[in-house]
């Protein structure tokens, strides 16, 4: 099984273009050839990227049958957005009603070859205090790093639990250090709990906002791929992991992505040989 995460940036060019190129996204994807993708940032009906629903978008493009979107908001990350309400769905895929597809919302999801058997979701909440963030240079890798306050937003986990005996759990936690930490030990635990009584193997991937491999310090978990996955255009640190508690499942190999041309995040990847 070829398995990858991917920050999308809502389907970006860099360099940056006007709007989003649906057809550009899709290539992109297609490109990484792989069986499950994990992504973040991902748009649902959004008018910044023409109003198209990414992850049904990319399932169709790649001939993968299930797919699924998680709102973490509704609208449009740092312009004008809300959380969901009671009423509203909380994962939408492709069984989902019309009136629920229609939401314009912004998330994460999965889209998967594999047969997916069931779908979760663990609802992480945010931190109350943004920060003033580093923003890097432009892609050139000549414009100089700037700060800009950026106030966090929900966050969220959604797990796929697969035919072939495999719990996949994505997740994009917040940037505040020390909270983002206790969301992924409340990951972990969910993701251990969900395998434990499906009878599978989880594996955590996803954008943790987490540098120097803290997602693995002072645990039993392991971190399949070690690389700087940001910013894409010169990758100088890493926010995006792939995460198991054992090598229970054998085998595997790191799959080594070049810049795709969309996305401020590098791809990872692995191939598992079960």
């Amino acid at each position: 099984m070829r398995l990858t995460s991917w920050n999308l940036l809502h389907g970006m060019a860099i360099p940056p273009q006007p709007s989003v190129d649906t057809s550009s996204l899709n290539r992109a994807v297609q490109s990484l050839e792989s069986d499950v993708f994990a992504f973040q940032e991902v748009d649902h009906f959004l008018p910044r990227s023409q109003s198209r629903p990414q992850m049904r978008d990319i399932a169709e493009s790649m001939g993968a049958r299930d797919w699924a979107m998680a709102p973490s908001v509704i609208g449009t990350p740092g312009e004008s957005w809300r959380k969901l309400n009671s009423l509203e769905p909380e994962i939408i895929t492709a069984a989902s009603s019309h009136a629920d597809l229609m939401h314009e919302c912004y998330g994460i999801g999965i889209v998967s070859k594999v047969p997916v058997l069931s779908w979760h979701r663990l609802n992480l909440g945010n931190s109350p205090l943004g920060l003033p963030l580093v923003v890097p240079g432009d892609e050139t890798g000549k414009g100089k790093p700037r700060f800009i306050y950026v106030k966090d937003e929900p966050r969220l986990a959604i797990a796929a639990v697969l035919e072939n005996g495999f719990t996949i759990v994505n997740t994009h936690l917040s940037f505040v250090p020390g909270f983002n930490l206790a969301q992924l030990r409340r990951v972990k635990k969910w993701a251990l709990q969900i395998a434990e009584s499906t009878g599978t193997r989880a594996i955590v991937l996803g954008d943790l906002n987490l540098p120097k491999n803290l997602p693995i310090v002072a645990s039993s978990w392991k971190s399949l791929v070690t690389q700087n996955t940001y910013p894409s255009w010169g990758a100088k640190i890493q926010f995006d992991y792939i995460l198991t508690p054992d090598m229970a499942f054998g085998e595997y190999s790191v799959r080594n992505f070049e810049p795709a041309g969309v996305s401020d995040h590098l791809p990872i990847g692995v191939e598992i040989f079960e």
